[in-house]
């Protein structure tokens, strides 16, 4: 039986290894976290539909469980060769191909020091919003709720000043989608949205962003915050301009959501010794945008999900299928 290795448990990693399973394919999962899910393992609800994530990740769980596809978690590859990889224990595993889909990192919120995470109370991410979802506990540092929210789009996307010039897709509908969850939760509350530009590329994203406005109350501006600051009474002060306007905005909220990017994986550098490309942006290349998008420059090794660029998890699924029916045709001819 052929031997396929995925580096990744995410999403990705686990369509792949069903596809190959259904196949008759012996597919070898290697996750360097202690359970398989990669980052849905920290989602509330998934965009436009608001399906929990948690029902995702529990079928995909599932079927790999009832498939029998082999899994190494807490093992970290750092070496790989079209019929081999290495693990940071040194181990070294067999294969007749290899997929990586080891997906991205999100961007440290931290190194955008003028807006204070890390540092100031009520300073927090998307992905903190997303916990505290899941927790079903939103609520300021002091336990208070909040009565006024903004939401700060493109934190680490299209940024150059961090190197970040790449668009990372999802953040505009996450800022929508969370800003409508916390409207449940705060009737009440001031909810804003500050952006450069919304883009809403999806199905359904573009009916959301106008329940947003029209049902929500959402208030949309455009035009980037370029200051927060902490208020004596632990508020955080922001300063901004509206761009439509030209106007200067100075107020006070009670939460800052920065709304983080992805960025290309920390380990994406260790494949260029199998000969694979990276993008500018430091995603994987793969070998033709059109014709060969979740091929590698190398024969034997294949890309799935966002370890090429940021995709949503619909489109992280669906390219799942298309890498396995790539290794499939591979292996055929191997």
């Amino acid at each position: 039986m052929k031997r396929v290795i995925i580096i990744g448990g995410g999403a990705a990693g686990m369509q792949t290894a069903l596809r190959l399973a259904e196949a008759g394919v012996h597919p070898l999962i290697v996750e360097k976290e202690p359970e398989l899910g990669g980052k849905l393992r920290g989602w509330h609800r998934l965009f436009p539909s608001l399906t929990p994530a948690s029902e995702v990740l529990g079928e995909l769980r599932g079927r790999v469980a009832r498939s029998g596809i082999e899994t190494l978690t807490s093992a970290e590859a750092v070496e790989l060769t079209p019929r081999s990889v290495t693990l940071a224990d040194g181990r070294r595993l067999e294969a007749d191909a290899v997929a990586v889909c080891s997906g991205f990192d999100l961007f440290d919120a931290r190194i955008k020091e003028e807006y204070g995470y890390g540092i100031y109370d009520n300073v927090v991410t998307s992905v903190d919003i997303e916990r505290m979802l899941e927790e079903g506990r939103v609520a300021c540092a002091d336990g208070s709720a909040p009565r006024r929210i903004a939401f700060l789009h493109c934190v680490g996307s299209r940024d150059e000043k961090v190197c970040q010039r790449h668009c990372s897709r999802v953040c505009c509908i996450t800022g929508v989608k969370q800003a409508m969850e916390l409207r449940e939760r705060f009737p009440e509350a001031d909810i804003f949205n500050f952006y450069m530009d919304i883009r809403m590329f999806g199905p359904g994203y573009e009916e959301m962003y106008r329940e947003a406005q029209q049902r929500c109350n959402i208030h949309f501006v455009r035009g980037r915050i370029s200051e927060a600051a902490p208020t004596i009474d632990g508020r955080v002060q922001i300063k901004a301009e509206d761009t439509l306007t030209g106007r200067p905005l100075r107020m006070s909220v009670d939460m800052l959501v920065l709304l983080v990017g992805m960025r290309a994986g920390e380990t994406n550098p260790r494949y260029e010794a199998a000969g694979l490309r990276r993008a500018e942006s430091g995603f994987m290349a793969p070998r033709d945008l059109f014709l060969g998008s979740v091929a590698s420059g190398t024969d034997g090794i294949f890309y799935a999900g966002t370890v090429t660029a940021p995709k949503n998890v619909g489109e992280t699924l669906c390219e799942a299928h298309a890498a396995a029916d790539a290794l499939l045709d591979y292996l055929k001819q191997a």
